[in-house]
């Protein structure tokens, strides 16, 4: 199929951004404008992000990012994901009545590690100050906000959880009921909140008022959280991890991130001639979610929080181990193998930033499950995250919830240098879908030569391994002939309208002669922009 672009490639020589809203894009756009760099660009815009997509991020979640640092040459990888409190336990929840973890509620909450991983990221690269990052966030909050279609149908398909939390329902329902499309929705409390961090740093969340307002919702709610839970580190800089494909080399985000199933699956599909299997055909979708199959298998199996156990990445990653999995791959039938695990449909937000000198930013984060917990601790004006439910009660589960334990983290983002220059940041929201998204799009972009608009504008798939069997849900536009040869080799097909697959990916390139080129998924509402 020949490759398709509703939106024009944007482009640049400066700094660029591109997200899923307009006004998260503009806010990182306006700190580039004032002299800032991609780091406070991306400070800017998660804060800004927390307030336009309160169903999906906050202070109140979890980050993840990826750092280039244009004068070292080199890429650090942020974990800003908090572990489950000191005093949780298998054996105390099932005390209370729990079979598997809950999906909302105090108990299904981790201790935020989203505000650490801004105040590290400004410790460490930024040249702005939190007050002024956070301008766009704090007039958003107390002046308002237009709600997004895509808000707005979550306020929908999840009313019946908004009922049942009382701040929700008060905050985010109109008396009772959903707000309309642009209706404008103002928090108080959120922007009090981040004037209140201008002014004490992250002390003041993890050590001041608006701790003690999350020990008091907890204490409220009979949960386990003590002020000893909110004295670690909740955002480590590590080495990212990496694997070669073709001639570059992508980096990801480390466990207890998910990218190491996105780099699986590229290492596996190193063995194959992605670009004679030619571009949406039933021979490339099928060996890509055969290759997703084995990869989501290993991660069940063998990944968790590396301070619990021993994560093989080098082992996963290698040429060997990945030329082996490639060799299970049979070409003319899809593998029915159990997944075990359940598939997560977290909701998220991404974006990636650079500046005109060259500093990177590819950034993802989230309070997991829309409107996360349902909890909003009195006067904080943000969700707390429901990221506990990843856990599983299974004392033989390698994820198994234990007390101070951070679970598997479906969150990842991606880079990828070439000659030792970087040449693409980019991710994808999208839970559990995310390593499949992630694939999709840099198959397209190196192994199809597509532009970055092309590349992320191409019908998406995800397979989901649900009541004992996949179901292959793909965007029609594949076209009905490709569609028939993968029912053929055994693929169960959930066939849904063009753009509806999700994903919200966002890319940037960064050619040879230094132009930027943005590319945004118009199945988001935002938009590349370009710096003059």
């Amino acid at each position: 199929m020949k490759p398709i672009r509703h939106r024009g490639v944007v482009t640049g020589t400066k700094g660029m951004v591109s997200s899923a809203h307009t006004l998260i894009s503009a806010s990182g756009l306006k700190v580039l404008e004032r002299g800032g760099n991609a780091i406070d660009a991306a400070i800017a815009m998660a804060l800004t992000s927390g307030a336009v997509l309160p169903d999906m991020c906050g202070p109140g979640g979890d980050a993840f990012a990826l750092v280039y640092s244009a004068e070292e040459k080199k890429i650090y990888a942020l974990n800003g994901s908090g572990p489950a409190p000191k005093n949780i336990s298998i054996k105390a929840l099932k005390e209370r009545g729990y079979d598997r973890m809950p999906n909302d509620g105090i108990h299904s909450v981790t201790i935020p590690g989203a505000v650490d991983t801004y105040f590290t990221m400004l410790e460490k690269w930024g040249t702005m100050s939190f007050r002024e990052l956070a301008e766009d966030a704090i007039a958003l909050a107390e002046e308002g906000v237009p709600m997004s279609a895509k808000v707005v149908r979550h306020m929908h398909t999840d009313y019946s959880k908004m009922l049942s939390f009382p701040k929700l329902k008060e905050t985010y329902l109109d008396h009772g009921l959903p707000y309309g499309f642009a209706d404008v929705v103002r928090v108080p409390a959120l922007a009090e909140n981040l004037r209140y961090l201008s002014e004490t740093g992250r002390e003041g969340f993890y050590h001041g008022k608006i701790r003690d307002d999350i020990l008091a919702c907890s204490r409220e709610q009979n949960g386990f959280f003590t002020e000893a839970d909110f004295d670690g580190i909740f955002c480590e800089i590590t080495e990212p991890i990496s694997v070669s494909y073709r001639n570059m080399r992508i980096y990801q985000t480390p466990p207890v991130s998910q990218g190491i199933i996105h780099l699986e699956e590229m290492g596996i599909l190193s063995h194959f001639d992605m670009a004679s299997l030619g571009m949406e055909t039933a021979e490339a979708v099928h060996v890509m979610c055969e290759a997703k199959k084995i990869a989501f298998a290993d991660r069940y199996r063998y990944f968790a929080d590396p301070a619990y156990t021993d994560n093989p990445v080098e082992r996963i990653l290698s040429e060997a181990y990945t030329a082996q999995c490639a060799e299970r791959i049979d070409p003319e039938h899809a593998s029915q193998a159990d997944e075990h695990m359940h598939h997560e449909d977290s909701h998220t937000t991404s974006f990636v930033a650079i500046d005109a000198y060259g500093n990177a930013v590819s950034f993802i984060h989230s309070i997991a499950g829309v409107w996360g917990s349902g909890l909003m601790p009195e006067n904080c004006g943000f969700l707390l995250n429901n990221r506990g439910s990843g856990f599983s009660l299974d004392e033989n589960d390698i994820n198994c919830l234990q007390g101070s334990k951070r679970t598997m983290h479906t969150l990842n983002t991606w880079m990828i240098m070439k000659d030792d220059r970087l040449r693409f940041i980019g991710n994808t929201p999208g839970g559990d879908n995310q390593p499949q998204w992630n694939m999709q799009v840099i198959v397209n972009l190196i192994d199809h030569h597509m532009d970055v608009q092309e590349a992320v504008e191409h019908a998406k798939w995800a397979d989901r391994y649900e009541n004992g069997k996949h179901i292959l849900r793909i965007e029609k536009q594949i076209g009905e002939t490709e569609l028939q040869k993968l029912k053929e080799k055994g693929h169960t097909l959930e066939i849904i309208e063009p753009f509806t697959c999700s994903g919200a990916s966002q890319v940037i390139e960064i050619r040879d002669d230094g132009v930027r080129l943005g590319g945004s998924d118009p199945r988001g509402d935002g938009a590349a922009m370009a710096q003059i």
